[in-house]
């Protein structure tokens, strides 16, 4: 008889921790439909594999998208500035961020095609530079404040780029043109 009160203990506590798990797995928000691998962003259109959501707020629109694990070790990034329409968006080098002035602020930004990009120096952290990572664009390194240099993206995609002297430190960044 004692072993059938236990049998029952254990019956009663594994049904209690299924339907706590089930509800849990409610909560989650999982409709339980297919998932064709497509997200949708907040601008209506289909989120590239690059713009996914990592788990810490969402894809574009201010969320935080992985970029491949990019951002990882961006101190400073927080989601996607949403810059698109404008002509001409400013990013300040030499930003507080990652242990010192070592970052871009904003780190990662949203803008339309033909869209001039300005990087401008702080004159913080030592010398910086701004280099796409793959070729594309590339400054000069300077400390001097006020410095800019500057690249108009006349195509669609996401260019990642770095501080070359920082960039174990997280002084990355990324600009997605759309």
């Amino acid at each position: 008889m004692f072993e059938s009160n236990e049998i029952t203990r254990r019956s009663v506590v594994l049904s209690t921790s299924t339907l706590a798990l089930t509800a849990l797995a409610g909560c989650s928000g999982d409709s339980g439909g297919e998932n064709d691998g497509s997200e949708s962003r907040s601008d209506g259109g289909t989120a590239t594999e690059t713009e996914r959501d990592d788990g810490n707020g969402g894809s574009g629109g201010g969320g935080t998208a992985s970029f491949d694990g990019w951002m990882e070790n961006v101190g400073n990034y927080d989601g996607v500035a949403d810059e698109t329409g404008s002509g001409a968006v400013t990013v300040a080098v030499g930003a507080q961020g990652n242990g010192g002035a070592f970052a871009f602020d904003p780190p990662a930004i949203r803008v339309s095609t033909g869209t001039t990009v300005v990087w401008e120096w702080t004159g913080e952290g030592a010398q910086h530079n701004v280099a796409a990572e793959g070729g594309g664009f590339e400054s000069d390194l300077s400390s001097e404040e006020g410095y800019t240099f500057e690249h108009t993206f006349a195509e669609a995609g996401t260019y990642e780029y770095v501080c070359t002297p920082h960039r174990t430190l997280g002084m990355k960044g990324v600009v997605v043109v759309e």
